[in-house]
């Protein structure tokens, strides 16, 4: 009788496994940072056989550390970076060259041409996405054309393109696979027709041969190699991390939203059964399919959450650590007017501009470091807000509560300043490990681990409620604020030949 799913939890800057018990608790758990590259200015790359070594290495400790053996694994469970983009030789296994992180804007220019070619409307009516250098497709175009002899070798079907997701199962079981959120994030992928797009792939030069196959992200897709772990584990369950945390907040119905407070924030709302058309700029994408259902979301990005902080720390070195903020922020009563705009890398949604870039306004000479401790975090809060209104003008039905989790969802002032500009309760579950419990409970579906979603819904607990505060007239004047403090972020570092 097995005992546990082990999710595998691949991040941007760590990879991460744990064992899941039968009540979707924490048993085990084990972390490993791995090295960023930062060849030029706006470049971020990995090596790949850093993220399969260190995601190896967790799978394995988790094991031992908990004195668990692989037979006693139900199966395993993937959840990824998104958009993150490796390739790798079919026959050796080796990568071209270091994977393009999503974080990567060396595209970014390549994007705005493909835009002024007028080609922004077709990719977001097949893919569900705004056209811009966070995805995979132009990483892959430029791989393909910078890389010496790759696309030689590509068209001769020498090469595999693939996500985080489909690097580590093709090493665990020697599979070319991907589920469909991740095909979903590529700009590849049709979310109307649930398949790879011949046309998208003529823009983008990519040859067919390359690509994995598509999977249901609940249902066993192999077996890992005897080697590995000293049994075979069945792989049942894949899904990008946004999307497996909200599965694993058991957003499972129309109009349920989390919102993930972690490096960048990620609010996702469940829009049902059919591919919602966003008209406010936000992401329509694959949710999960389990069986032959297919549920869809909207998505909303922030680039810089959790970040910023890290940036009042590294940058301003206003605080030695991340943690700090919150005693900070709260020695004052308010930000005393100032408002950080954190757009460091540009901004996400609702605004896409690859060009705005970091501002600070309101300051007088009584400012000092708590009030811009306090604007950041608030700065995370209205970001998120901007997501929320955009989302009910899209789908069309109430919102009553937002799920949250994240490292920055322990900061208790971030979320009550959450819930008084929303309108709307946040809720903090107990367990805050919501993404790698979303590839465990996609994994565990596949096995018969667990009966149903409904089984998975019944297991889910709020640690705390935070329940709106601020009345109705201040959120608006405040919300207001925040545009015109936006509107000077806009479009500053546009480049000189525009």
């Amino acid at each position: 009788m097995s005992h546990f799913i082990l999710a595998l939890d691949q991040g941007t800057t760590s990879s991460r496994a744990i064992l899941f018990d039968r009540r979707g608790q924490v048993f085990a758990i084990a972390q490993q940072e791995y090295p960023q590259n930062f060849p030029q200015p706006g470049w971020v790359e990995h090596d790949p056989l850093d993220i399969w070594r260190t995601q190896l290495a967790c799978a394995r400790e988790v094991l031992q550390q908990s004195g668990t053996g692989a037979a006693d694994i139900a199966a395993i469970g993937i959840a990824n970076q998104r958009e993150t983009t490796v390739v790798w030789d079919r026959r050796t296994g080796e990568p071209l060259c270091h994977a393009i992180v999503w974080q990567d804007r060396r595209t970014a220019e390549r994007c705005d041409q493909l835009r002024a070619a007028g080609k922004a409307p077709l990719i977001q009516r097949k893919t569900g996405l705004e056209l811009d250098a966070y995805f995979s497709a132009t990483k892959l175009e430029w791989m393909l054309t910078n890389v010496p002899g790759a696309r030689t070798r590509a068209e001769r079907g020498e090469l595999a393109f693939g996500t985080v997701d489909s690097w580590l199962t093709y090493r665990l079981c020697g599979r070319h696979v991907t589920d469909a959120s991740n095909a979903a994030r590529t700009m590849l992928f049709n979310i109307n027709a649930m398949r790879w797009d011949q046309e998208l792939l003529d823009l983008f030069g990519v040859p067919a041969s390359m690509l994995p196959e598509v999977v249901p992200s609940s249902g066993q897709v192999g077996v890992t190699a005897e080697s590995l772990f000293g049994h075979a584990i069945p792989i049942a369950g894949i899904a990008g991390d946004q999307q497996a945390a909200t599965f694993g907040q058991a957003c499972h119905r129309r109009g349920m939203v989390k919102n993930t407070y972690g490096t960048g924030c990620f609010m996702l709302m469940h829009a049902g059964e059919s591919p919602p058309q966003s008209h406010n700029r936000l992401l329509a994408t694959v949710g999960w399919t389990v069986g032959k259902q297919t549920d869809y979301l909207l998505e909303g990005s922030v680039f810089m959450g959790g970040a910023t902080v890290q940036w009042l720390r590294d940058g301003l070195g206003i605080i030695k650590q991340s943690s700090e903020v919150e005693a900070l922020a709260l020695s004052v009563p308010d930000s005393g007017g100032v408002m950080l705009v954190p757009a460091f890398t540009g901004l996400g949604a609702p605004h896409w501009d690859a060009y705005a870039r970091g501002t600070i306004v309101g300051m007088t000479r009584g400012t000092t470091a708590a009030h811009i401790a306090r604007a950041a975090v608030e700065a995370i809060a209205y970001q998120s807000a901007e997501l929320l209104a955009a989302m009910q003008k899209d789908a069309a039905c109430a919102v009553h509560e937002v799920r949250a989790d994240g490292g920055a969802a322990r900061n208790d002032l971030l979320m009550q300043f959450q819930a008084d500009l929303l309108g709307v309760p946040v809720v903090r579950p107990q367990v805050t490990e919501t993404t790698a419990l979303g590839a465990a409970y996609l994994a565990g579906l596949a096995v018969g681990f667990w009966a149903s979603s409904d089984e998975i819904a019944a297991q889910w607990q709020a640690e705390r409620r935070f329940e709106p505060q601020m009345p109705a007239a201040r959120r608006e004047e405040s919300m207001a604020r925040w545009a015109r403090a936006v509107a000077h972020a806009r479009a500053w570092a546009v480049p000189e030949h525009h």
